[in-house]
C-alpha cells in the first residue's frame, strides 16, 4: 500500500479547515476526509494550512467539491444512476451522502497503492466499502482506465456523471484530449465536470504570482503542471471530442454562487475553472445550483 500523495491529503485538510475556521454558512461540510487522512496532532500548524495565506486556495477546494456534488445530486434526481470519480483521492461523497450515493453506482478510479491504503482506512474507521461503491485501481501509465471501469460493473449504455478535478493540469494536452474523446462516447446524457488550469497570461499580477508559487511547489514535489487551457481552447477541445454541449463555468460564477454576501470576504483563488460537457445532448443551458 502507498499513502495518498500530498495533493490529496492537502485537499482533505483544506476541506476540514473550512469547517474549523470559516464562519457558517459552510460551502462544503467535510470533516471525514480529515479522519481518513489521519495527519496527527498539529496538522493545523502546517505552512499550507495557515488561514491567513491559504484562504483563497481553501475556498477553491470547497467550491469545486460543492459544485460537483450539486451536479451529482441534480442528475441523480433525474434518474442518472452512475457516478465516476477520476483521480478520487480522499473523496468522501459515498460516506457523507449515503442517501444519494446508495441510489447510484459510485466508481472511484485511482492509483492502486493509494486506493488500497484508502480501503484499509475505511475498514479501520468502521465505514467499510458498500456494494454500490466500486474502488477501481488503475495504473494510468500502463492500464486502460476504461477497461478497469467496465470490469468493475460500469454500464456503458447508461448515462453517468463523471468528475475529474485537479487532474487535467498534470496530463499532456494529448492525454486530456483522449480522455475527453472517451467520455464523449459515454451514453447520451452523460455529463463531465472537469477542472482546468488557466494560462498565466490570463491572470492578473497577483494571481499570476500565486500561480507561479503553486507551480513551483508542484514541480518540486515531482508532479509538475503540464497543461493549461484558455476557456475557448477547452470548449473547442470538448466539441472536437464529440460532446453535444459544452459550457465554461468561471471562477467569478463560482464566487457568485457560493461566496456572495459572506461577511468574512472569503473568495476563491483564480486560475482553476470548470468545463461542463454533456454527451449527445441538445443545449440545456448552464448547470443549475442545488439548494
Amino acid at each position: 500500500m502507498t499513502a495518498p500523495d500530498s495533493t490529496a491529503v492537502r485537499t482533505a485538510l483544506w476541506r476540514a479547515l473550512h469547517v474549523a475556521v470559516d464562519p457558517p454558512p459552510h460551502v462544503f461540510d467535510d470533516e471525514l476526509g480529515l479522519r481518513l487522512a489521519g495527519p496527527g496532532e498539529g496538522w493545523r500548524d502546517r505552512d499550507d494550512m495557515d488561514p491567513a495565506t491559504a484562504g483563497r486556495y481553501r475556498a477553491g477546494m470547497v467550491a469545486r467539491a460543492r459544485f460537483v456534488e450539486d451536479l451529482v445530486v441534480e442528475h441523480a434526481s433525474r434518474g442518472v444512476g452512475q457516478y465516476v470519480l477520476l483521480g478520487a483521492g480522499l473523496d468522501t461523497f459515498a460516506q457523507r451522502r449515503p442517501e444519494v450515493a446508495a441510489r447510484l453506482r459510485v466508481f472511484e478510479v485511482d492509483q492502486p497503492g493509494p486506493q488500497a491504503w484508502k480501503r484499509a482506512r475505511l475498514d479501520e474507521l468502521g465505514l467499510g466499502v458498500p456494494e454500490w461503491l466500486r474502488l477501481v485501481p488503475v495504473d494510468f501509465e500502463t492500464t486502460s482506465w476504461w477497461d478497469r471501469l467496465t470490469d468493475a460493473g460500469f454500464a456503458a449504455d447508461e448515462p453517468a456523471v463523471v468528475a475529474s478535478t485537479g487532474v487535467s493540469m498534470y496530463l499532456t494536452k494529448a492525454a486530456n484530449a483522449a480522455t475527453l474523446r472517451r467520455i464523449a462516447g459515454f451514453a447520451p446524457g452523460s455529463t463531465l465536470a472537469m477542472t482546468f488550469m488557466l494560462p498565466p497570461e490570463l491572470l492578473d499580477d497577483g494571481e499570476r504570482a500565486r500561480h507561479r508559487a503553486t507551480a513551483g511547489k508542484a514541480e518540486a514535489a515531482g508532479t509538475p503542471f503540464v497543461s493549461s487551457f484558455s476557456p475557448a481552447e477547452i470548449l473547442a477541445l470538448a466539441k472536437e471530442a464529440g460532446f453535444g454541449e459544452a459550457v465554461h463555468v468561471s471562477g467569478d460564477e463560482l464566487d457568485e454562487r457560493y461566496f456572495a454576501g459572506r461577511a468574512d470576504g472569503l473568495r476563491l483563488a483564480r486560475g482553476e475553472e470548470f468545463l461542463v460537457a454533456t454527451a449527445g445532448a441538445a443545449d440545456r443551458g448552464r448547470p443549475a445550483a442545488s439548494s
